[in-house]
């Protein structure tokens, strides 16, 4: 990163940069998943607009999504040749120039283009603002800025698709998604301008958490083993929401009520990334990962035998521990890797964990064809608790 002298130095500049760091990095979230969830609004006009079947459409998703995947290592090694700034900035720049060429295609040819290009550049996102947040704050802090990073990235999931709606009833749907693509090149802008720009070493620990353990000794084996409870949670959630919607049907549930419900399991899983963040860095990240996990076991396999009514009540409950683990996750990565290897580590986590994600419906669904959907959601929440032991042995690398 780009060096700052005094801003290390100067107690009220380096606040400042820390407001602008995540500033920037929950402005970036906001955008980059909110274009991502825009695909599953745009999937329909796109299959009435070009006569796309289902194998099609789902290809047009998993284009998005594996260039998303598949280039945030690359993003993080290009970061630390050419500088975060720039390369988040023209990541942004990228992903809304997808959605500009999605505009203006007259074929499936160039929308899957289109989709790639906006993928590329979504890929950016992850490790570059995590690292940003990293870098800006230390310890628990950390982990609290990581968790309220998480939940901005919701937030754009609720509100980029929306926006899309309230323009689709003005504008053609090509006009419409050209004009959020230019949101994103308009804020590329923003981003280059606002992202500060600090030294090289990361934030010195503050006397709170000095006093809370100070810095711990890296140890070789903790990241691998987070990455593999990332794995497992991503798996699990994934998995779950693929399937909630037939249990909830073969409780007698229709469309809306689905509907319904994925909003307060998203709802709740929105409020559990930002809460289970503060509970995190007061409690522990070891001891917050037991309770998320815990809970998300025992309320998967509660609400198979609940009626619809039950079911419906305790789906935000689902949602906020389904969701939560993953802000402690991501908050715990900076105190696991060396600091001039958290971009490269973030890349890898956000690889490992939406590549699991992506993956784990086909797995789940071969055991749903032989075993019903009961008890593969059994199975489902029995390899949540997986979870547990693994954290255990993570406790020396981490703070509680």
């Amino acid at each position: 990163m780009t060096v700052i002298a005094e801003a290390a130095d100067d107690p009220a500049r380096r606040k400042h940069q820390e407001k602008r760091a995540l500033g920037v990095s929950c402005g970036a979230h906001a955008l980059h998943d909110g274009y991502t969830d825009l695909v599953y609004v745009m999937l329909p006009i796109w299959q009435a607009e070009f006569g796309l079947g289902y194998a099609a459409l789902g290809a047009m998703k998993s284009v998005f999504s594996g260039a998303l995947a598949g280039f945030q290592i690359p993003s993080g090694l290009l970061a630390e040749r050419y500088g975060t700034p720039l390369i988040l900035a023209l990541g942004t720049a990228l992903a809304g120039i997808g959605y500009i060429l999605a505009g203006f295609s007259q074929g499936f040819p160039l929308l899957v283009a289109a989709l790639v290009v906006g993928g590329l550049g979504a890929s950016t996102q992850h490790p570059l603002a995590s690292s940003l947040i990293a870098h800006a704050f230390s310890g628990k802090r950390s982990l609290r800025a990581l968790g309220t990073y998480n939940f901005a990235g919701d937030i754009g999931k609720m509100v980029v698709p929306v926006a899309a709606s309230l323009l689709f009833l003005v504008l053609p749907w090509r006009e419409a998604v050209a004009l959020l693509g230019l949101v994103g090149v308009l804020a590329a802008v923003a981003i280059y301008v606002l992202i500060p720009r600090f030294r090289d070493q990361p934030a010195a620990p503050q006397k709170a958490d000095a006093a809370a353990g100070g810095s711990r000794p890296v140890r070789g084996y903790a990241f691998p083993l987070l990455l593999t409870v990332g794995v497992i949670d991503s798996a699990t959630r994934m998995a779950f929401l693929t399937f909630l919607p037939f249990v909830l049907t073969a409780k007698g549930a229709g469309i809306q009520t689905i509907g319904v419900a994925l909003t307060l399991v998203f709802a709740g899983g929105a409020v559990g990334k930002l809460v289970c963040a503060f509970i995190g860095a007061r409690i522990g990240a070891v001891a917050t990962v037991w309770l998320t996990e815990t809970i998300t076991a025992v309320a998967i396999v509660a609400i198979l035998p609940l009626s619809l009514e039950g079911a419906m009540v305790l789906l935000p409950l689902v949602g906020i521990a389904l969701n939560g683990t993953s802000s402690v996750l991501y908050g715990s990565v900076p105190e696991l890797v060396a600091a001039e290897k958290r971009q490269r580590a973030f890349g890898i986590f956000y690889t490992g964990t939406i590549g699991a994600g992506a993956v784990s419906p086909f797995i789940y669904g071969l055991l749903a064809d032989v075993a019903g959907i009961p008890a593969t959601l059994t199975v489902v929440a029995g390899a949540v608790l997986l979870t547990l032991p693994i954290t255990l042995a993570l406790r020396p690398a981490l703070r509680g």
